[in-house]
């Protein structure tokens, strides 16, 4: 079990390191998404229970923003980024 934590933990370790193969852009994307994802089907769920749900509009607009921000960055990145030799 211990072994497990101290791999995984080596794993979000490596995501901070400048020399990773992993897009943190792509990451943040994402999350973002998965949270507006989340809060689509709970929205969904309240209102067939016949409740509003209630939610700051800036808050999803912030969600929204981060989202397109991050992919269309990352896009932008392998678009004129160039090959690397």
């Amino acid at each position: 079990m211990l072994n497990y934590l101290k791999r995984n933990c080596m794993a979000l370790k490596n995501l901070f390191d400048d020399d990773n193969n992993i897009n943190e852009k792509s990451v943040v994307g994402f999350l973002s998404f998965a949270v507006m994802v989340v809060f689509a089907i709970v929205d969904l769920l309240t209102g067939y229970l016949g409740k509003d749900l209630v939610i700051n509009e800036f808050i999803y607009d912030s969600f929204l923003f981060i989202t397109l921000g991050a992919f269309g960055i990352a896009e932008a990145g392998k678009i004129f980024g160039g090959k690397k030799e």
